[in-house]
């Protein structure tokens, strides 16, 4: 029987886009899924209508600055994976209240439910972001934290609020730190969709810092490095999941360009580039521990995954069309 099978389980930003993959694993793997949402009067449920599912999960509309909400949902379950987070930088710079507080807020929420309930197995989803520019790469578990966006800081006061509830109460929540996760359905916002898009409509590519290099793992990995975290994760341990391998925007570009077969024309714009002391040179994990404790692995080969995205936009072209850019 699968670790997962019949096991009550609550994904936090389960719409978005490492949430619904993840709900579908969960899913196919057995599990009683209750998928938490932001509620919108539409009633969007994100990318979750995109997934074919064998049983559908259940879904709870909420805020997790509502400590109620979150009662609520926490009430009753096996497992949590917090992911739900507000995770543009971006937007950060635009709003950086409402990121901090819907970031930070919603974890110590999340936590006084967990504590009041006893959950056992929770597992929170961090960011490379808080490690800024690196001091030394691969940058592992133990490298120092420091804030180059208000979106950062409000992660980098999450993990610690974990931290804190680990070592005041007795609690075992584990921590993962995915670095740079791309895939099917992720949105605009984020440079390797940005770039397939354009390429898939233009000759053109318009950019921000092209020479940026970033630790890029493909989603399905991802999952599998997080659902092995509650499986077999050290109690309040936290680990990095990346490939150890690096790649620059510009390197990102001529890989597109021959998958889809032209010659793409790149335009550094701006608007499109993170404040100068904001923006971090690279980020590249050492996924030692990962490997030692969880016996986790990246299996997609970068290339493989941008074929497998660009095929998946190419499918979806409707989606990325109702955007905002």
């Amino acid at each position: 029987m699968d670790f997962f099978t019949n096991k009550r389980v609550l994904v936090t930003g389960a719409g978005g886009f490492i949430g619904s993959h993840l709900v579908e694993e969960l899913v196919k793997r057995g599990a009683i899924v209750k998928a938490f949402i932001r509620y919108t009067s539409r009633g969007d449920i994100g990318l979750l209508k995109y997934l074919n599912l064998i049983r559908e999960p259940e879904i709870i509309y909420g805020d997790l600055r509502d400590k109620w909400a979150v009662f609520e949902a926490v009430k009753n379950v096996d497992i949590i994976f917090h992911l739900g987070a507000v995770i543009s930088v971006a937007y950060s710079y635009v709003h950086p209240e409402e990121v901090i507080d819907v970031n930070t807020r919603g974890t110590l929420n999340i936590l006084h439910a967990v504590k009041e309930y006893k959950t056992e197995n929770v597992v929170y989803v961090s960011t490379s972001e808080v490690f800024g520019n690196p001091r030394y790469v691969p940058i592992d578990e133990d490298h120092p934290k420091r804030a180059q966006s208000p979106y950062a800081a409000s992660k980098i006061a999450a993990d610690e609020i974990v931290r804190s509830f680990n070592l005041s109460y007795g609690m075992n929540i584990k921590t993962v730190r995915p670095f740079n996760t791309y895939g099917p359905g992720q949105s605009l916002r984020a440079v390797i969709p940005w770039i397939i898009y354009q390429a898939l409509n233009q000759d053109v590519v318009y950019l921000g810092n092209i020479h940026t290099k970033r630790d890029f793992t493909y989603v399905t990995d991802t999952v599998k490095g997080i659902l092995m975290m509650a499986e077999r994760g050290p109690d309040g341990g936290e680990l990095n999941l990346g490939t150890g391998t690096s790649f620059s925007i510009r390197e990102i570009v001529e890989m597109v360009s021959e998958i889809v077969g032209k010659n793409l024309k790149i335009i550094e714009k701006g608007e499109r580039k993170r404040p100068k002391d904001s923006d971090i040179v690279e980020l590249v994990s050492s996924n030692k521990k990962a490997r030692e404790l969880l016996g986790w692995e990246p299996e997609i080969d970068f290339r493989e995954g941008l074929k497998l995205t660009i095929e998946w936009m190419d499918l979806h072209k409707d989606l990325y069309e109702r955007e905002i850019i």
